[in-house]
């Protein structure tokens, strides 16, 4: 994860540090998945891959394996340990996988990089307090005909301005991460547990298969959500409109099925 400012801030690495001790074969083989649907392909060999606010490292082990040569770049410590981590176990003093800690709002870091075939930063520009200033970022070092695959928060209006209240609270201290915890984690179960109920399926099977969005685990996504400070969203007509006047073209979008989730897309730089 990637921020500069001073505001509370959630801890993004701590969250990961979590997940990676339930990290499965299950979820590296769903992370695979989800990439190769919307990039269209499993095939990177040759290519240079930029992981933007690399968190767990679960995207930048799936670019790897796809044969992928590797930068991976995270504000938070704990993060980048994390992406380490997944390094030494799946590729151990891999020259071609490179892990280190920075910020995407470091236009002069950014732009030293080199260029890159495809930029990735899913679920992570929102959370840097700056979203435009980090979302033009991104782009620059990305070669010409190269692909950005971004996921930004969906805005809701009134329900992303109350969820930045809820996020916020959270993030503000030990007293406040409690407080919010015990509210909507009973909350998120029992709205779960009614669904699966109605739809007449296992409610168990809601956990189980978590990990098919993108190998992630349902209760350190939840973590994610109730935290996740700064915290900002827009809509997919802004996104696409800033990205078009940089010259880009939209190649895939994904509009989020939960509301306030995240919007995907791919850009090519033309």
């Amino acid at each position: 994860m990637t921020t500069s400012t001073s505001e509370p801030r959630f801890q993004f690495g701590d969250n990961w540090l979590r997940f990676l001790s339930v990290l499965t074969d299950e979820h590296i083989a769903e992370a695979e998945r989800s990439m190769r649907e919307f990039l269209g392909t499993d095939d990177l060999s040759g290519k240079r891959f930029l992981d933007i606010g690399s968190g767990s490292g679960l995207h930048s082990l799936t670019a790897r394996r796809f044969g992928a040569a590797v930068h991976a770049f995270d504000y938070d410590p704990q993060s980048v340990a994390c992406t380490e981590e997944l390094k030494r176990r799946y590729f151990p003093d891999d020259p071609a996988w490179a892990v280190e800690q920075n910020s995407v709002l470091d236009a002069g870091y950014m732009q030293s990089l080199g260029a890159f075939d495809i930029v990735y930063s899913w679920g992570v520009l929102h959370h840097t307090g700056f979203l435009w200033q980090a979302l033009y970022n991104a782009q620059l070092p990305l070669r010409k005909d190269g692909l950005l695959f971004i996921a930004i928060y969906n805005d809701q209006g009134l329900v992303s301005k109350i969820w930045e209240i809820i996020k916020r609270v959270n993030s503000s201290g030990e007293m406040g991460r409690t407080m919010t915890t015990a509210i909507f984690f009973p909350v998120f179960f029992v709205s779960g547990l009614l669904i699966d109920l109605v739809k007449l399926q296992n409610p168990a099977r809601r956990y189980r298969e978590h990990k098919k969005y993108r190998g992630m685990s349902l209760l350190h996504d939840w973590r994610d959500w109730l935290g996740g400070y700064p915290f900002e969203v827009a809509s997919p007509e802004r996104i696409i409109k800033f990205y078009e006047n940089l010259g880009f073209e939209l190649v895939n979008f994904q509009k989020t099925g939960h509301g306030f989730g995240n919007n995907q897309y791919l850009f090519r730089k033309n």
